[in-house]
């Protein structure tokens, strides 16, 4: 029986207000991370004073005094956090080679308009390619790919967007380095049971959960995945913008005649964004700001009814009569495709900020004439709005603004775009470089840290990556997410905090039989999961996992596998998992959409992979 001592209550405190932030996100999920590291850090010297002063018996026992700080800043040195950080550069050098586009593009010559070989064709590629390059990077680069072919063959992308994002889930456990879950949750069992995952070491489990989840959105998956948007796709109609845009023409009396259009109309109070100017026949889009306004100027604008009364009476405009803007118009004339939908990706430098605040106007060129979260349709007063990772922008702007957008890390665009930046002639030696990173980790010549570390090495050297897009390559949330988590496991293990929750689960074994508790973990690590960061529950379960299977005389390995499987299956809500949130948006879906798809595909899961570790590793030791 575990006696609860402060440092249990220490680490049980930070853990429930972590979880809360890590549920509610006041602030990005690695802050919170290094929040928790640092409450940790300041924890344990602090108890000091108190035992000083009387309150406490003896310090705290978060970490060995004997290397104090450095287990609690053993996150920046773990092999876990470094192999993640060389994997997002090898999944970058790939990925600039265009390959896995240009894969993407080829299943669209046997698709059709086969709303079932569209599916199988998606499902089929995300899933091998999630196993070798970072699951996250496979969606953000497939998910433009999987739009344009569900438009060219009539099909809604709602059909097809959340099966990418499931497929890209189970394909990340086909391998070790699929996803950073499964780096860490090696790093952790090495550490704890001196056994850590191999490359291929889960791969037969990963083929049989592929399989059955193929099977499942192929049938009862596909009927229950909603038809949120219309096959054939009108993006003004879809955002709903017909009462949010018209065209008024400037008369000769207007007091904005010889005024810049920067300090005429943008820098009002009125609630207003320019789209186009129209002059003479010609159409000028983004920058608009500089240009001096002349009578007869017709603008096409993105404002509500009254905003617009309001602006005729002041500013001396007409309406344009008979006009309805619409997006034949807004992608018509030489500028080429001017409206797209820009999804906010994970680790942008726009979550936090607002359109006004980070001057997206003058940044980019471009207009945002609505916004979507979720269900929720924004088209007034969005320029004071905090931007979040998943938002989806509709905006306007010329093809050129498009493509420094397309190039951009803090978005993806949710259309494919035509680029000619590919590096087509290293795709052999990119490949190459994986392939050798992955053989030598297999074969065990070399630990996977020090094979990952060579192969973002060779990337730079090769020129498949130039040396100034390796920070852009690193999603340096998810680094300090894990610098900031690991010590917390830590800190579980020394309090006695994982041995007093093994103490509850194990409980169960009371009235269920060894393959039921297992299966109470997984089932907890998956609700877990779909409300905090993928890593925070590994971090958090695998230490209890261990101490329960000890406690029960079972297979550490066997309830370590089954939180890592767990972990990456956060099927049933959008914030549970990052690639759940890039789909959110373009594909239109609803909070209970998630649900409805995610539960039976969880509950399934569940019965599989406990089944399958029985069978292929047993319970006991």
């Amino acid at each position: 029986m575990v006696t609860i001592t402060p440092s249990i209550v220490v680490v049980s405190a930070i853990i429930l207000v972590a979880l809360v932030f890590f549920a509610t996100e006041p602030v990005p999920v690695d802050v919170t991370a290094l929040g928790v590291m640092v409450a940790l850090m300041l924890a344990q010297p602090a108890s000091e004073w108190f035992v000083a002063f009387g309150l406490l018996a003896e310090p705290l026992s978060l970490f060995d005094p004997e290397n104090y700080p450095g287990q609690a800043l053993s996150g920046f040195s773990s092999t876990a956090t470094l192999t993640v950080l060389a994997m997002f550069i090898l999944s970058e050098g790939v990925q600039r080679t265009g390959i896995v586009q240009m894969l993407g593009a080829k299943i669209a010559s046997f698709t059709g308009d086969s709303e079932s070989r569209q599916l199988a064709a998606t499902i089929g590629v995300v899933g091998p390619i999630s196993g070798f390059i970072n699951n996250t990077a496979a969606v953000a680069i497939l998910l433009p790919m999987v739009t344009d072919l569900a438009e060219r063959g009539g099909t809604s992308p709602s059909k097809l967007l959340l099966p990418l994002s499931y497929a890209s889930m189970f394909g990340g456990m086909l391998t070790l380095i699929g996803t950073s879950t499964n780096i860490l949750a090696s790093d952790l069992s090495g550490r704890l049971i001196g056994r850590s995952f191999t490359m291929f070491e889960f791969t037969s489990l990963g083929l049989i959960v592929s399989a059955v989840g193929t099977v499942y959105l192929l049938t009862a998956g596909r009927w229950l995945t909603p038809e949120r948007i219309k096959p054939e796709r009108d993006l003004t109609e879809e955002f709903e913008m017909s009462d949010y845009l018209t065209e008024v023409t400037v008369r000769a009396d207007s007091p904005l005649v010889g005024q810049q259009v920067q300090r005429a109309l943008v820098e009002t109070d009125f609630d207003v964004d320019l789209i186009q100017l129209i002059r003479g026949g010609e159409v000028f889009l983004e920058p608009l700001g500089p240009k001096e306004i002349q009578a007869g100027d017709v603008f096409a604008l993105r404002t509500d009814r009254d905003t617009l009364v309001d602006l005729l009476d002041v500013e001396g405009m007409d309406l344009v009569p008979n006009v309805t803007v619409d997006e034949a118009e807004l992608e018509a004339g030489e500028t080429g495709q001017n409206l797209v939908e820009l999804v906010v990706a994970p680790g942008s430098s726009l979550v936090g900020e607002s359109l006004a605040s980070a001057s997206f106007r003058q940044r980019y060129d471009a207009t945002v004439l609505a916004l979507r979260r979720g269900g929720e349709l924004i088209r007034r007063r969005m320029d004071n709005i905090t931007l979040r990772v998943g938002d989806t922008l509709l905006v306007q702007a010329t093809t050129e603004s498009i493509g420094r957008l397309d190039n951009n890390r803090d978005f993806i665009v949710a259309q494919e775009i035509e680029r000619h930046d590919y590096r087509e002639e290293k795709i052999p030696v990119a490949i190459g470089i994986v392939a050798v990173v992955v053989g030598l980790a297999a074969l065990n010549v070399i630990p996977i840290v020090v094979s990952a570390l060579a192969g973002a090495l060779a990337m730079v050297v090769t020129r498949c990556l130039r040396p100034t897009e390796l920070y852009d390559a690193v999603q340096w949330d998810v680094i300090f997410l894990l610098a900031g988590v690991i010590p917390l496991g830590i800190a579980m293990e020394n309090s006695g905090a994982a041995a007093l929750l093994a103490e509850f689960v194990v409980m169960t074994g009371e009235f269920l039989p060894l393959l039921g508790v297992l299966a109470v973990f997984y089932l907890v690590t998956a609700l877990l999961t779909n409300v905090v960061s993928n890593n925070a529950s590994v971090v958090l379960m695998i230490p209890v996992a261990v101490e329960a299977a000890q406690t029960l005389g079972a297979s550490a390995f066997a309830f370590i596998l089954a939180v890592t499987f767990a972990a990456s299956t956060a099927f049933m809500t959008p914030v549970g998992y990052q690639t759940n949130l890039f789909v959110y948006g373009p594909g239109g879906y609803r909070f209970t959409d998630y649900l409805r798809v995610g539960a039976p595909l969880q509950l399934l899961f569940a019965g599989v992979t406990t089944l399958g570790i029985a069978a292929l590793w047993g319970l006991t030791p």
